[in-house]
């Protein structure tokens, strides 16, 4: 789960700064090998963290989670790429660099929490 969430973050760093085509394809083939690598992986660690009997309400919880954060992370991404109003935002840079970040720290922290 560290793991591939730090290679979540160095495929967006690599989204940040790709500047021709064959990089995007490139980076999205990792992308989908990282996704595919940990979304078992964290359906499985939710059912390590909770009693057999709660566990379909875990995985009812951990994907309402999911759901609810989808909008606003997407809202965010975009007032960064595009901003809102007089404000031009930052770039399509942006989205990817502050993805990358919270990804790199949260598995930072998740292993500092597993340690």
């Amino acid at each position: 789960m560290i793991g591939g969430w730090i290679a979540y973050g160095l495929v967006y760093l690599g989204f940040a700064f790709a500047s021709a085509g064959w990089q995007i394809w490139l980076l999205f083939g990792l992308y989908g090998i990282y996704y595919a690598a940990t979304e078992g992986v964290a359906k499985a660690f939710v059912a390590d963290l909770v009693p057999d009997a709660q566990r379909g309400a875990a995985y009812g919880w951990f994907n309402a989670a999911i759901g609810i954060t989808a909008l606003p992370a997407s809202l965010l991404a975009g007032l960064l790429w595009q901003g809102l109003g007089q404000w031009a935002g930052f770039g399509p840079s942006a989205p990817f660099l502050f993805g990358a970040a919270l990804a790199l720290v949260a598995g930072i922290l998740l292993w500092r929490v597993i340690k």
